[in-house]
This record gives C-alpha cells, sequence and structure tokens, in this order.
C-alpha cells in the first residue's frame, strides 16, 4: 500500500468512527457502507472498539444484541475465523481470561539455536500468557530442561503430527519438498493457529499460514524465496535475531521486518575469572555439507605448527559440536586429524554440556570460519551464539568477517574478524605472541558478550510482547 492509499484510509477510518460515535446503535449498517473500501483487519478492529464502548456505557442487554449483531456480520464478511477471534479478543480485554499464546517450531525436537531463540521466549512470557508449545514430533518438558536449562512447566505443550513427513519416515520436517503440485501438509498447523489469541511460528516456515488475532514469526534467516504456499507476508510481525538477517529479509522477501531481538546467550561461568590454558577452541555443529569450516580449521593450524612449531609447542586445538549418525564430513575431520603429525588437535563430537562449559573455561582463543569461501548467504553465520558463549568465558574470538559476525566481534577491540585463512594465522599468532594482549581482548570480550544475555533478552521480550498486549486490549 503506497502512502496516498493509506493517507486516504486513515481518513476513511476516522469518518467512520466518528459515525459510529454518533450513532451507535447503527455501527454493523455504518461498517457494511463502508466495508468495500475496508480491509478485514480494519472491520474486525472498528468492530472490536465500538463493541468495547457500548459494554462501558450500555445495559448488558444491549451489548449482547450488538454482539450478536458484529458476530453474524463478520462470519457473512470475512468467515468464522473473524467473528471467534472478535470473541477471543474481548474475553482478554473484558479480563474475563488470560490471553492464549502458541509457540511453533516444526524442529523443536532438534537441539539448536534457533529452538532455543523460541522457548526461552516462551520462558520469558509464561507468566503473562496460557501458552501452548506447538512441535511435530515428540519433545518433553524434561528435554527442554535437559537441553537448555529453561522450566516451561507452565507451559502446555502439543504434538500435531503430519501426516506427509510420518509417511516419509523422517526426522527432519524439511518444507524444501513440499511443493505447489501438492496440498501443503502444514495446513494443520494453520488451523490450530486459529485457536489462539497470539501464534508464535518460530521456525521461519513461510508454508504456515497465521489465523490467531496476532501473529508473529520469528525469522533466524529467509532460507527460501517467495514459492509455493507462502505466507510471511500474512504475519503481523516479523522478529528477528540480526541485522544481518533482516538485510535478507528485505532482499528476498521484499519487505521490512519489524522487531529485532538478538538471540539469547547463557554461558557464563559462575565466580571469578577462570584460570586460562594454551588452548584454541572452535565450537560448531559438524555440518554434513561443511558449511562450519573444521577442515579449513585443521588445515590451517597444521600449518601454522609448520610455520613456528617453536611457539605452537605448548597449544592445542580442540574442534567441538554435534553430529547426527553416519556423517560423512566427520569422518573426514577425523581422518585429517589423524594425519595431522605434531599439530595437537582434539575432537570432541557430542560431548555433554558440562565438558564443553569447562573447556569454555579453560580456552583462551576462539575460531569461527563460518561463512569462508561461501557464496550462499544461508551458509553464512545468521549471528554467531557459540561465539558469544566464548566470550562470555573471556577467549579472544576471532571469526569470519560476515553476517552476524560483525555485529558481534568489535575489530581489534573485542576480537579479530578476518577474511581468509592467512588472516586467521595472522592474528592468532598475534594473540599467541602477546598474551597481554590477549588477556585485555578475552577481558573486552566478556563486557561486549553482555549485550547477548538471556536477561537482556527475556527484558526485550517482555517489553515488545507488553505492548502488542497492550493495543491488543484496547
Amino acid at each position: 500500500m503506497n502512502k496516498e492509499n493509506i493517507v486516504k484510509n486513515k481518513e476513511t477510518l476516522e469518518k467512520i468512527e466518528k459515525k459510529i460515535t454518533a450513532s451507535p446503535q447503527k455501527t454493523v449498517e455504518i461498517i457494511d457502507e463502508f466495508s468495500p473500501g475496508l480491509g478485514k483487519d480494519d472491520i474486525e478492529r472498528l468492530l472490536f472498539s465500538a463493541l468495547l464502548k457500548t459494554i462501558k456505557v450500555e445495559k448488558q442487554a444491549i451489548f449482547l444484541s450488538r454482539l450478536a449483531d458484529a458476530l453474524r456480520f463478520l462470519e457473512e464478511k470475512n468467515g468464522v475465523q473473524s467473528s471467534y477471534n472478535l470473541l477471543s479478543r474481548l474475553e482478554v480485554a473484558l479480563g474475563l481470561r488470560k490471553p492464549t499464546l502458541a509457540m511453533y517450531d516444526h524442529t523443536f525436537h532438534i537441539i539448536g539455536g534457533g529452538e532455543k531463540y523460541g522457548f526461552t521466549v516462551c520462558h520469558a512470557l509464561q507468566e503473562v500468557f496460557d501458552i501452548t508449545i506447538i512441535a511435530n514430533k515428540a519433545v518433553s518438558h524434561q528435554n527442554i530442561r535437559e537441553w537448555y536449562h529453561l522450566d516451561l512447566s507452565k507451559c502446555k505443550i502439543k504434538i500435531l503430527e503430519i501426516p506427509y513427513f510420518e509417511e516419509l519416515g523422517t526426522v527432519h520436517l524439511d518444507p524444501a519438498r513440499v511443493t505447489k503440485r501438492m496440498e501443503n501438509p502444514f495446513h494443520i498447523v494453520s488451523r490450530e493457529s486459529g485457536n489462539y489469541d497470539f501464534f508464535i511460528n518460530n521456525g521461519m516456515n513461510e508454508m504456515v499460514y497465521p489465523l490467531a488475532n496476532i501473529s508473529a514469526m520469528i525469522c533466524h534467516f529467509p532460507e527460501r524465496r517467495p514459492g509455493s504456499y507462502f505466507y510471511a507476508d500474512k504475519y503481523t510481525y516479523i522478529i528477528y535475531n540480526s541485522k544481518y538477517t533482516a538485510g535478507w529479509v528485505e532482499k528476498k522477501w521484499k519487505f521490512s521486518p519489524h522487531k529485532h531481538i538478538y538471540p539469547p546467550v547463557d554461558m557464563e561461568p559462575a565466580g571469578p575469572a577462570p584460570d586460562k590454558e594454551n588452548i584454541i577452541i572452535s565450537v560448531a555443529r559438524f555440518e554434513t555439507g561443511g558449511s562450519k569450516k573444521q577442515v579449513e580449521m585443521i588445515r590451517t593450524f597444521m600449518k601454522l605448527n609448520r610455520k613456528v612449531p617453536e611457539k605452537l609447542k605448548n597449544w592445542k586445538l580442540v574442534l567441538i559440536g554435534g553430529s547426527q549418525e553416519n556423517n560423512p564430513y566427520l569422518e573426514k575431520v577425523r581422518d585429517l586429524v589423524e594425519t595431522s603429525g605434531s599439530a595437537d588437535i582434539e575432537l570432541k563430537v557430542n560431548i555433554p554440556g558440562d565438558e564443553l562449559k569447562d573447556l569454555y573455561k579453560k580456552a583462551k582463543i576462539f575460531w569461527h570460519l563460518c561463512g569462508l569461501d561461501q557464496t550462499d548467504p544461508a551458509l553464512v553465520e545468521h549471528f554467531g551464539m557459540t561465539i558469544v558463549e566464548a566470550m562470555q568465558n573471556r577467549a579472544a574470538p576471532i571469526a569470519f568477517d560476515g553476517g552476524g559476525q560483525r555485529e558481534i566481534v568489535e575489530q581489534g577491540k573485542s576480537g579479530f574478524r578476518v577474511r581468509t585463512s592467512a588472516d586467521l594465522i595472522r592474528y592468532t599468532l598475534r594473540l599467541i605472541e602477546d598474551p597481554a594482549l590477549c588477556t585485555e581482548m578475552g577481558a573486552n570480550a566478556f563486557d561486549r558478550s553482555k549485550r547477548f544475555t538471556r536477561q537482556r533478552f527475556e527484558a526485550e521480550v517482555k517489553e515488545f510482547f507488553d505492548e502488542v498486549l497492550k493495543k491488543y486490549k484496547s
């Protein structure tokens, strides 16, 4: 809608509101008169506003009569979901019940940073909303506690199996499998979304059409361009995890997202600053396609060891990450480690959280090369949660100069950003040769990491949804 149309519509709405104020008993007739030039949301908002005023000044019988007229009118104009939404909104506005909220993600059954984002939103809002977590495969409160240290016992969990993916027998419910030649298997979730006041889609799954009064999509990255069953533009709000992601939403989806909230990171150790050891760590999944660049890091460390063996004598590289079974890329990494010669390299796969925390505490330097030699923006780090985890433990980060990593690491202050393996060698040597610089940069990284804490994340989530809920009730 262009600016001229927005102005015209605003003027039309003001005119309708004045007419309704003058003749509240004719609310439905007045809105019907102007309905050809109104959007669905305009009609619902005008009726809600008029009914909210009516209940404050009229007798109950008059209110119920006008409510019945409004519900019939909405059902005829916009369908039964629209009339249901109006009734739901009135219940919340009148304080008859808590607002309901559904948090959906088609990958909630898999451990990941995006999933942690969605569950932490639930943790922030569970006192205000009656929350239902919707997953397509089994996940439990115990899983959530073990994986993310979050107590979501006040939230209900509902498993909506999707027949299409159940028949395929696949763990990964990939929306990319869905084509326009088939029925949208995610419509089962769309229908469920209409049972709540608020619906949040945390999985970037643009194939879910939101039917709730208020909807939000949390976009970690717009992986697919508009295609079959594209409904991302139907959401009330698009929340994004980094400015990098926002830029690609505008490029791929051709509209601007609404609210920026960085992901929550909570790996800060308790107590005083830990004693450090001569350890370089990298923490990232062993993706089957190799997008996290563990092979390149091993080769760089081997080259560094050959170049200055006396300086690398007491240093080791530890590569940490999760992996699925039968991962050919992980086997390639293992084979390379076995041939690394005098370079001290360790591989840690699917290790317990306590062991990971201990390694974060000990490490002096953190490497992250995701994005190196990449042309696909989806394979560049959209944010970089493990970088922040390392920074919270006073490890000096050296990360690829691209994607969301530019928003985390301040070049030369709280770490270094690199474009090539040669840059990685140069900056790593600077930190090894100058222990005071390494310590200072680790301290600066710790200070910088405070921008991305779970406490700040939850505060921003609460502030945003408080404002949205206030508008919803008025």
